[in-house]
């Protein structure tokens, strides 16, 4: 299959060439700036019409994943139009070739289209992003959705692995670096996620792509938990002095853009028994409603996942990230991190 992934050289980009190369994936891989050592690389900026045209006409892609964005929060508030450029129009400029070209779609987005209020989220909930980060995603999925069939939109949370992406750090490796060096590190303790390995990401892309699912899925890690939990399992995971970790709150953080924050907290036991309390079992096929995407049967995973035999749908709870659609790692997978 020729695959053509924008923002190669990014934490997921990388990692879906890196992967797909080794599935005997024809791999392109665009970039703007940042060389990728992976796949085919192609040079062009995804805001410029002309330049993704001619990429199309050149390659004539059947799938693309569409990871190019720009993800850091506090620029796209401070840098409104270039973060509309590259998250709306650059979006809306990969879709109508990918429908020119019957290209099979999958829209990287985030779970930072919600407001963080509720929690739990569904792919049927209705999102309320409250910084333009989030607001510019949401605009990518619904030009997404207006102007193709074929598409599946992906909301991740909290990406993270063992390589640096180009131009930004992820977290896990920020934490890493900062207690290798000794220095402390204040995390904040009302900020919930389910943190993503890049790798499982990748894989359940491709699995995506391989069935051809349509349609909006959460794809995220299996576990709940807020930064500074992640943080101190970072910390345990790799040998690490956790006494270097200082728990705060989001308001003793100076941030740019607004922030989802928990409204309300539960401990690890009330998350477990929510966890057992919402699995749904789902008949049907895999086209389903494109509403709400919800797919049965084997899920073959790699090493990274669990095959399921059953045809249950497993409800990962998450503060403001997450109702998985996809059976991930059933904790944070930080062990296949490699010390930086």
């Amino acid at each position: 299959m020729k695959l053509l992934i924008t923002g190669a050289s990014g934490l997921l980009g990388s990692k879906l060439s890196e992967v797909a190369t080794r599935k005997n994936y024809e791999v392109y891989s665009a970039y703007n700036q940042h060389k990728p050592h992976r796949g085919t690389p192609i040079q062009f900026n995804v805001s410029n019409r002309k330049a993704v045209k001619k990429t199309f006409e050149k390659i004539k892609p059947e799938a693309v994943v569409h990871a190019a964005a720009l993800t850091n929060v506090d620029k796209c508030e401070l840098q409104k139009e270039l973060a509309w450029r590259i998250n709306v129009e650059g979006t809306r400029n990969t879709t109508e070739l990918c429908k020119k070209y019957h290209a099979f779609l999958v829209y990287i987005s985030t779970d930072y289209v919600f407001d963080g209020e509720k929690g739990v989220y569904k792919e049927t909930d209705k999102p309320a992003p409250i910084n333009h980060y989030g607001i510019t995603k949401l605009k990518g999925e619904e030009t997404v959705r207006n102007l193709t069939h074929e598409y599946c939109i992906a909301r991740a949370s909290v990406i993270y692995g063992s390589t640096p992406a180009t131009g930004k750090i992820n977290f896990a490796l920020w934490l890493l670096n900062k207690l290798k060096r000794k220095e402390k590190a204040k995390i904040v303790t009302d900020q919930w996620n389910s943190p993503t390995l890049n790798t499982n990401l990748a894989n359940m892309i491709l699995e995506v792509l391989e069935r051809k699912l349509t349609g909006i899925f959460h794809l995220a890690g299996a576990t709940r938990l807020n930064r500074y939990e992640f943080a101190k399992l970072l910390a345990e995971t790799f040998s690490l002095d956790k006494n270097l970790i200082t728990r705060v709150s989001s308001k003793e953080i100076k941030w740019i853009a607004k922030r989802l924050l928990t409204q309300h907290q539960q401990s690890s036991s009330n998350t477990q028994k929510q966890t057992a309390k919402n699995r749904t079992s789902i008949n049907g096929n895999e086209k389903g409603d494109r509403t709400s995407k919800r797919f049965t049967g084997n899920l073959n995973f790699s090493t990274f996942f669990i095959s399921s035999s059953s045809s249950s749908v497993h409800v990962f709870p998450s503060h403001f990230s997450f109702t998985n659609s996809l059976k991930t790692n059933s904790t944070c997978s930080i062990q296949y991190l490699k010390v930086p």
